[in-house]
């Protein structure tokens, strides 16, 4: 049985993903990217063969993704983020026509067509102020774990507004609540509410139809998730592999390489680490 991979180097965390011929998810890692970006990409993808117990020759095509992916030095191509992420999008949710990438450093919003052919998308200006990059900031200045945004963000009831439009300026403006007596949860709910209302921005550039697939680092906030559900009035699509969604685009694309017949051979290899 041949197998396919997609490397997705994002800015913060890289992803690797192993499909077999049907397009089934058997192996998968996450670590930090880091400064090493070749390095990153070989360590995620020698630790995705490990967890699916499968050998680097039975790999028969490996598409690089993400604003790394020219660093990916043992795949066979490179493919868009953006493509990618409709791509597995739409294998995952097969209904969805609008999708919502939320990384570390941007934010994309993306219509496409049934089984994931790009219509039209917007991405956030170069300001991180809609991305996950805002919420490190938040969580910088009240000195949380990432992982403890969401949960106290969901016990808010009385949400500030924040109105900066730089992340540079949101520890500032977290501070000040939070010396003007705010209770942390509702300035944390406040947080999330104002890049939930930025991605919402971008999608009506592109247009809000059907079913919505939310994809990226961010979908693991719970709190995200419920406040992006009650701003639109709906419930988007999301699983527990919603983080992977660009680097199983990716293997999908190789996949689809390798079901034309067009692979490169699977000898190259990655140089041991």
């Amino acid at each position: 049985m041949a197998y396919a991979a997609g490397v997705d180097v994002g800015s913060t965390q890289t992803k690797a993903v192993l499909v077999d011929e049907k397009g089934t998810i058997v192996g998968r890692a996450l670590l930090p990217t880091g400064a090493n970006v070749v390095q990153a990409a070989e360590h995620a993808y020698r630790e995705a063969l490990t967890a699916g117990d499968i050998y680097e020759e039975d790999i028969g095509f490996v598409v690089g993704t993400g604003y790394g992916r020219y660093r990916v030095e043992f795949g066979d191509t490179q493919i868009t983020e953006i493509v990618c992420h409709a791509r597995g999008a739409a294998h995952m949710f097969p209904a969805t026509e609008t999708v919502l990438d939320m990384g570390g450093q941007d934010t994309k919003a993306i219509r496409i067509r049934p089984g994931g052919d790009v219509v039209d998308f917007s991405m956030n200006d170069k300001c991180a102020a809609g991305t996950g990059r805002f919420l490190q900031s938040a969580a910088a200045a009240l000195e949380l774990d990432l992982a403890e945004l969401g949960p106290t963000a969901l016990r808010g009831v009385r949400p500030v507004t924040i109105s900066t439009t730089c992340t540079v300026f949101a520890e500032s403006e977290v501070l000040s609540w939070l010396a003007r007596g705010k209770k942390i949860e509702d300035i944390l709910l406040g947080v999330h509410r104002s890049i939930a209302s930025r991605s919402i921005t971008l999608l009506r550039r592109v247009g809000i139809e059907g079913q919505i697939t939310f994809t990226g680092g961010v979908t693991k906030n719970d709190a995200m998730v419920q406040v992006l559900n009650d701003m639109l009035g709906t419930t988007l699509n999301v699983s527990e592999d919603s983080h992977y969604m660009g680097a199983l685009g990716a293997a999908l694309f190789a996949l689809e390489r390798i079901h034309k017949g067009r692979t490169s051979g699977a000898g190259k290899g990655v140089a041991a680490s």
